[in-house]
Order: C-alpha cells, then sequence, then structure tokens
C-alpha cells in the first residue's frame, strides 16, 4: 500500500481554513498513473483539493443547505472514504479519499487502489484504507497530543518536523510505522554496523536476548436498563499490540488469532501499515454493513514487518451474547433519603479471578451525604460523603454464588450542596464497573505461543498475554429515566 499525497487542513469553526501541510509522492503517483490507464485521474492543484474536500465534508458554504455537488441524491457519501469530483480538463473522480478530523485539524490522504475502477471494490475488502487510515490517526495523534488540544505553538513545531517524521514513518510514501507521540525527527540510536543492510527510516540495533512480546486486551462497555421496554446494549473492542526485540535485522514475523469453535467472528478489522499481506475475508467483516465476510471466523493470520517500537498491530470488535456482569439497580425516594438496592451477578463464562472490581454509585444533585446504613453481602464499603459517593471494593473474587448485593439507606442532610450532573436529576442515576480480568478475553479471541512464527536465526522468547478491561460500563437506576440509544453502541 502507498500515498499518492498527503493533506493536513487547519480549519476553525469554518475560518481561517488553509492546508498547514502537503506532501506528493511523484514515484507513487507514476505507479497509479500506469495501473489506472484511461481512467486515470490527476491530483489537481491544493487549493482545488481544499475547496472539493470542504465541500464534501460538509465545512464550506455553511449558510447553504443544499450544495448539489454534495446533497445530490444520487452522490452516497462513504465517509471517511471520500470521493472528490475533478472538474475541468482532466475530468473524473479521486477515490478513495480517507480524512479524519479532530479539534483544528483535518488529515486526508489518497491511498493507491490496485484494483479496477469499475466495478469499484467494496471498501472493506481494501487493504490501503486500513492502512491509511491507521496512518492518518497516528500522524493525528502526532500532531495533537494525547489531549487532543495541543497550543498553536507546539503544533507548528511538530509540523516543522514533520517532513524529517514521515522519511522515517512512510518512505517513498509507502506507511511502514506510525510516529510516536512526542518522538524527535531523527533518532539518536546508533545504527547498525557491518554488512547489515538495515533501511534509513528502520535507524537502531537491538542488543540483549530475543524477545517478541504480543498482548491483546479487550474492552467492553454497556449500558443495562432493568428494564423490558428499554434493551440493554454492550459491546467488545480488542486490539493486539506487539514489540519486537531482536537483535540484528528486525525479522519478519506472523502472529495467528485463533477463536473457539462457538466464538463469534472478529469485525471490524483495522492493522498496523507494516502488514505486508492479509487475506481480504479479515477486513470484510463489518458491524455495520451486511457483508458476506462475517461468516469467517479465522484463524486470522497477520505477517509483518515489525518497526523498532511497541505497536498496535490490529483492532477488532466482536459481538458476544452477554455482558460479562450483569446488573440490577433501583432507588427509591422516602422523604430525605434513599432506599437502595443493588444485584450484580458474574456471568458463568467469565473468570472469577479479578486483578480489580469496584461499583462507583454517585448521587448528584441533592444535599451533601449524611448518615448511611448500608450492608454489602460481599466486598468492602467506602463512603466519600464530600463527593457524594459510594465505592463499592469487590476484591479479586465473587463468592461461589458468582451474585453480591447491596442493601441500605441514604440520607442527605449535609450543610452544603453535592455535586451536580445536568442529565442525573430525581431519580435517574447509575452505577460504573471498573474491573479487570487477566488471562482471558469475553470473544474468547487468544494468540498462542506456538502460533507466533519469527523469521529469524536469534530464535526470541515468545510472550503472550490477554486481559478483559471495563470502559464506560453503566447500569442505571430502573426506577428512574434513563438516556437510551435507538441503535448499537458507535466505537
Amino acid at each position: 500500500m502507498s500515498v499518492r499525497a498527503l493533506w493536513i487542513v487547519s480549519h476553525e469553526k469554518g475560518e481561517n481554513v488553509s492546508i498547514r501541510f502537503t506532501r506528493r509522492f511523484a514515484t507513487v503517483e507514476h505507479r497509479a498513473k500506469s495501473l489506472a490507464g484511461s481512467s486515470y485521474v490527476a491530483v489537481p492543484e491544493d487549493h482545488r483539493v481544499l475547496q472539493l474536500l470542504l465541500t464534501e465534508m460538509g465545512l464550506s458554504d455553511s449558510d447553504k443547505h443544499y450544495v448539489a455537488l454534495r446533497d445530490d441524491c444520487l452522490h452516497r457519501q462513504r465517509s471517511p472514504a471520500l470521493e472528490l469530483r475533478v472538474d475541468g480538463p482532466e475530468k473524473g473522480t479521486l477515490w478513495p479519499v480517507l480524512a479524519i478530523s479532530h479539534g483544528p485539524l483535518t488529515l486526508a490522504c489518497l491511498p493507491i487502489v490496485d484494483a479496477p475502477a469499475e466495478p469499484r471494490p467494496p471498501l472493506a475488502s481494501l487493504l490501503s484504507v486500513s492502512q491509511g487510515l491507521t496512518l492518518l490517526a497516528g500522524l493525528q495523534t502526532f500532531l495533537l497530543g494525547s489531549g487532543g488540544k495541543p497550543d498553536n505553538e507546539g503544533l507548528a513545531s511538530r509540523l516543522a518536523v514533520l517532513p524529517s517524521v514521515l522519511l522515517q514513518v512512510c518512505p517513498l510514501g509507502t506507511p511502514l510505522d506510525v510516529p510516536l507521540l512526542g518522538a524527535p525527527a531523527t533518532s539518536t540510536v546508533p545504527t547498525p554496523a557491518g554488512s547489515q543492510k538495515q533501511p534509513a527510516w528502520k535507524t537502531g540495533l537491538h542488543r540483549g536476548r530475543a524477545v517478541v512480546n504480543v498482548a491483546l486486551n479487550e474492552t467492553v462497555r454497556s449500558m443495562q436498563y432493568g428494564d423490558r421496554s428499554r434493551q440493554d446494549l454492550w459491546d467488545v473492542y480488542g486490539t493486539v499490540t506487539c514489540k519486537c526485540d531482536v537483535e540484528g535485522m528486525l525479522p519478519n514475523v506472523t502472529v495467528t488469532l485463533t477463536l473457539p469453535p462457538n466464538g463469534s467472528p472478529l469485525q471490524d478489522i483495522l492493522v498496523h501499515p507494516c502488514v505486508t499481506s492479509l487475506d481480504s475475508c479479515i477486513l470484510t467483516a463489518s458491524s455495520v454493513d451486511n457483508c458476506d465476510g462475517s461468516s469467517f471466523s479465522g484463524p486470522y493470520k497477520f505477517p509483518f514487518s515489525p518497526p523498532l517500537e511497541p505497536f498496535r498491530l490490529c483492532s477488532y470488535t466482536s459481538q458476544v451474547p452477554v455482558p460479562p456482569i450483569l446488573g440490577s439497580y433501583q432507588l427509591r425516594e422516602e422523604e430525605n433519603q434513599l432506599r437502595v438496592s443493588v444485584t450484580l451477578k458474574l456471568h458463568e463464562s467469565v473468570k472469577n479471578s479479578f486483578e480489580y472490581c469496584e461499583a462507583h454509585l454517585p448521587f448528584f444533585n441533592r444535599d451533601q451525604m449524611g448518615a448511611v446504613d448500608v450492608k454489602v453481602s460481599s466486598g468492602q464499603m467506602d463512603v466519600s460523603k464530600e463527593k457524594n459517593l459510594l465505592v463499592w471494593a469487590l476484591g479479586q473474587k465473587f463468592p461461589k454464588s458468582r451474585e453480591v448485593t447491596m442493601e441500605g439507606k441514604i440520607s442527605f442532610s449535609g450543610p452544603t450542596p453535592g455535586p451536580t450532573d445536568p442529565l442525573c436529576t430525581e431519580l435517574t442515576a447509575y452505577i460504573k464497573l471498573y474491573f479487570k480480568v487477566p488471562d482471558m478475553t469475553l470473544s474468547g479471541c487468544c494468540v498462542d505461543q506456538h502460533s507466533v512464527q519469527v523469521y529469524s536465526s536469534a530464535k526470541p522468547r515468545i510472550i503472550t498475554s490477554r486481559e478483559l478491561q471495563s470502559k464506560e460500563y453503566f447500569i442505571w437506576n430502573s426506577t428512574g429515566t434513563a438516556p437510551v440509544s435507538s441503535g448499537p453502541m458507535m466505537l
């Protein structure tokens, strides 16, 4: 996969829109022209690309409700893969132009598509789309930082070193890595000596015991209502992170993900640019579109040439039949008190061994917490009256019944008002669960040590691990109102 052109656009609510950085790769453009033949469409000048991109993304003509070039019913937008229709002597369509926006920046690139222009191949079958989005996401993190809102001076300094960074991570338009946050423009690690042919953009040489570390992490989100009229929601998002420390030339590695016989197929798979080849069946499974690829259940093989630093090899989603912890939460108002009743049940398929497990019960828009008379069947209860917060520490194991309960009363008679939240008024309240389960995944996906192939004479030590972790795991009070989504949870 290679990139024909890359653009970074700065905009502040439609004002002072400009291209802050652009890079075109002549060798890739020559290859695109050879592949396309008579259907070749040249990349226009930057000012024209900017105009077309802003129109397609709805960032221009904000005073017009209808723009024919963008809003015509015959035009089907497939964000983040856009099509730019070029007018003039070299009339045609540039596709797929990948674009992502965050804060004041929009990053876009035009990857080369090694497939016939007509009929247009499905997006999910194109490895270049997955790798192009990964490259843009990496550049976005490098430019904006982890907080997503850098100061102008910080952004300017990172844009200044971006040409040197691209020389390392995307030489000659071919993405091999993504830039690290805060990474210097040039490496200070000594380059390999002797007859080794180490690429200039992979500077550095590991010395010491050869180790390949593969870590699989799954996060689960949930919105549970305890009401038959409202559908509970949950989803699973997984990532595979690798680190290869091998002396000498970095080897070629193949990592294989496997599922149990009754496991749900992985979906929405995105891969790092260093992946050298991939079965199209792996990319076609989508949680949004109805694709035939959903029937593919592995094994999932990822051959790659690793970068020097730890990197995310791939990410995926999975549809699992039940959430790991089912909860019931009931609040009832009694004069100036709340009667609390909570039940949490660990599903039988989940390993009963936690690194940590806590349930947080915040209470908003009330006076400061007063007397607390609460009993739990397992674990310990911590009370923070200043924050109007109960923290139920469940420890590392549920009891043999896999069920725990909490009952009691809470009064709110403090001298000062407690914390506020515009959403949680009256009986609208929630429990938020925080937990981590080592050595398991909810989808059943795993990386076997023996399935990791390293093509190197060093015979490195292979380390694999996996874990399940909660993220935005909510159980809403069933006796009050709660926010409800009409569709699946979005990642």
